[in-house]
């Protein structure tokens, strides 16, 4: 079993910045995730895929963040963050933290608004 928390989502204007993080915890003390990234889910739309990474593998982007948000992760924390810029009326969403640790597993959730 893999816990995920999100954290930094929030209300801003477009054309700005938000920086989302995702913590990773288990009952096993070392532990390496597979794979992790975020998926966001609008209201009336269907969850799609912001950014994803596998081990040994190169970061892979929806097409319509591209060249705006970038994932980081720092493997000693097990923490992955989501650096948006130049945000959008249309990213606003729902965004969720995924992993893949054997079985797949979801964080809450964290809103983010951008108001234009």
């Amino acid at each position: 079993q893999v816990q995920l928390v999100e954290s930094g989502g929030g209300l801003v204007q477009a054309g700005g910045s938000l920086r989302l993080s995702c913590a990773a915890s288990s009952f096993y003390s070392t532990f390496t995730i597979d794979a992790i990234g975020w998926y966001r889910q609008a209201p009336g739309k269907q969850r799609e895929l912001v950014a994803w990474i596998e081990s040994g593998q190169t970061t892979k982007y929806g097409d319509s963040v591209k060249g705006r948000f970038s994932m980081n992760r720092d493997n000693a924390k097990n923490t992955v963050y989501l650096q948006m810029n130049s945000l959008k009326s249309e990213d606003t969403a729902v965004y969720y933290c995924k992993c893949r640790f054997g079985a797949d597993f979801w964080g809450q959730g964290t809103q983010v608004t951008v108001s234009s």
